[in-house]
């Protein structure tokens, strides 16, 4: 590490721990984006080698389930644009990780499964995606990991989001 980099590293510490102790640090929304943030640069660099970033390992985790996910329900799922789930399931495709198939009732919809070598590598990356999230998480317990999990899951999918 050079040591301009270290001395960037000590300096934000050294606000972050200052600047924790301000009104922000307790609000919910300012929290759960900070553990994103944290988390998601923790998962880019685990997916990096096998040439994945979050959201493509998302799809490809998503295409992997027996669920036969269709585009639109994943552009709705991961709360991403449909521009963006095609951009990404053309490019998982062009490397052989999924396929888009026409549904069985509409074939105008295109459900995504993922192809052996796509499976093969999801299996790999997800070892990758556990081994981050035990890094981001090491200062908690087991319990609360689970616990946490099970918050943010409830969080997330208790309401009909039309409710809310």
């Amino acid at each position: 590490m050079t040591q301009q980099v270290h001395d960037a590293a000590e300096s934000s510490g050294e606000a972050s721990t200052r600047l924790a102790e301000s009104s922000i640090s307790t609000d919910i929304g300012f929290l759960l984006a900070k553990l994103h943030a944290a988390g998601s640069v923790l998962n880019n660099a685990a997916l990096a080698e096998f040439g994945l970033k979050e959201r493509s390992y998302s799809v490809l985790a998503l295409a992997c389930g027996n669920l036969g996910p269709t585009q639109r329900e994943l552009a709705e799922f991961l709360s991403l644009d449909p521009s963006q789930i095609v951009a990404l399931i053309d490019e998982l495709e062009q490397r052989g990780l999924v396929e888009r198939k026409p549904g069985p009732s509409d074939r105008r919809q295109k459900l995504v499964s993922a192809t052996r070598a796509g499976r093969t590598l999801h299996t790999a990356a997800q070892k990758a995606t556990q081994a981050a999230e035990a890094r981001q998480l090491v200062m908690l317990t087991g319990e609360e990991v689970a616990s946490l999990r099970s918050i943010l899951r409830k969080a997330v999918w208790s309401a009909n989001p039309a409710e809310r």
